[in-house]
């Protein structure tokens, strides 16, 4: 009989399904559709050994006049959207502040980071996944002088703070290594410990295959079915009702949503990324972040993806393609595209919270229910080690 139930079978929820497996729990995962097919389907494959600081909210005021008119490609919002993100956003700020980000927030993220590649590795091996996995690194690209001159200074501040390594290359350089590269660019930073997925949904499903060998079940259902029964939980499946003494929500951006209806608020800044596959003969040979334009190449099974930087709007918001059509111009550039694989471009939303961190471990107010969401940009990094996270405050509760 299930002891768990996990909502939501992206890569956070997958990986503490397998977590909590491990601990003896008997779970039953529960999605409306099959494991990495939402938000952890569209990423940019990358497990970010480097990303030792989350994202805070930029803050100088040349940054935020680019943001309001609209100047940069990075950041994107839309004044009918604001009644979902003003309010989270302005909340973010305050935790952006350097005080209490460099002294809390940046110590208890980069802790989990330096866990990511080690927690991964495990369960590629287990799920026999490593077809999928480079351990290459990727590089960021930068245009300008100034741009590399900035990004070289922040790298070596990451390497003498928290230890991350890299190697710096001049123009000459990344366009040796790149030979399809077409346009002349300043230098790269290539962060040497990150690992790279050619294809993310398909690493999600071999986690969840190995989970259902280890004898966990993962079934159809809508998440906001779940209810109180005595004691414990009960949701709604395809293969009928699922009960269990406990409840973990998942959910990513969805989580709000659910959490409401058990007397929860849970401010989130969603933002919203998009992508689109093209055919291409010489792309890029690691995966590429065109800084200066908010432009990512990530080379995948399907062909060159090509994906955004963040657009503030709300969940159910109609799509608004600036973004990618300037990204697409962007890389274009640097390499010759073909045509594009899909007909229409796939879009998601990064669950950001306004403290930067995760929402991990028991619910106050409702008994049984727990919580493993809100990894901002990094729910396919940090999924198996929150994971892990929650499930030694599980066995300690």
């Amino acid at each position: 009989m299930t002891d768990t139930i996990i909502l939501g079978a992206g890569m956070v929820g997958v990986s503490t399904a397998l977590a909590l497996q491990a601990q003896g729990h008997v779970v039953t995962v529960v999605d409306r559709l099959g494991p990495g097919q939402e938000t952890s389907y569209g990423n940019a494959g990358i497990i970010q050994a480097e990303a030792v600081e989350p994202y805070p909210l930029p803050l100088d005021l040349p940054t935020l006049v680019d943001i309001a008119l609209a100047r940069t490609n990075n950041v994107a919002w839309s004044l009918g959207g604001m009644r979902h993100w003003l309010g989270p956003v302005l909340r973010y700020a305050q935790h952006s502040r350097p005080g209490g980000y460099r002294s809390k927030i940046v110590p208890a993220w980069a802790r989990m980071i330096h866990r990511a590649t080690a927690d991964h590795g495990a369960l590629i091996t287990a799920a026999g996944a490593d077809d999928l996995i480079s351990r290459d690194g990727y590089r960021k690209v930068y245009r300008s002088e100034r741009g590399f001159a900035a990004a070289a200074a922040a790298a070596e501040r990451y390497r003498s703070e928290h230890g991350v390594p890299h190697q710096l290359l001049d123009g000459a350089e990344i366009a040796a290594v790149e030979p399809g590269l077409r346009h002349p660019l300043a230098g790269a930073v290539h962060w040497t410990s990150s690992w790279s997925c050619k294809d993310p949904g398909a690493l999600v499903g071999r986690y969840a295959a190995l989970f259902e060998r280890q004898g966990g079940r993962i079934l159809r259902g809508d998440a906001m079915s779940l209810q109180h029964n005595g004691p414990g939980w009960q949701i709604a499946t395809d293969a009928g009702p699922v009960n269990a003494e406990r409840a973990v929500v998942c959910l990513g951006p969805w989580s709000p949503t659910l959490l409401s209806r058990f007397g929860h608020r849970v401010p989130m800044v969603f933002k919203r990324g998009y992508h689109l596959h093209f055919r291409v003969e010489q792309g890029p040979r690691l995966p590429m972040m065109d800084v200066e334009t908010g432009t990512f190449l990530s080379p995948m099974t399907k062909g060159l993806r090509i994906l955004t930087g963040a657009e503030l709007n709300g969940l159910g918001a109609a799509p608004r393609l600036r973004q990618l059509q300037h990204s697409t111009k962007s890389a274009q550039q640097l390499f010759k595209l073909g045509a594009p694989v899909e007909d229409q471009p796939w879009m998601g939303t990064r669950p950001c919270l306004p403290g930067m961190l995760p929402m991990i471990g028991r619910s106050p107010r409702q008994p049984g229910l727990w919580y493993n969401f809100g990894h901002g940009h990094q729910g396919f990094t940090l999924g198996p080690t929150t994971a892990r996270v929650l499930s030694e405050a599980m066995s300690a509760s």
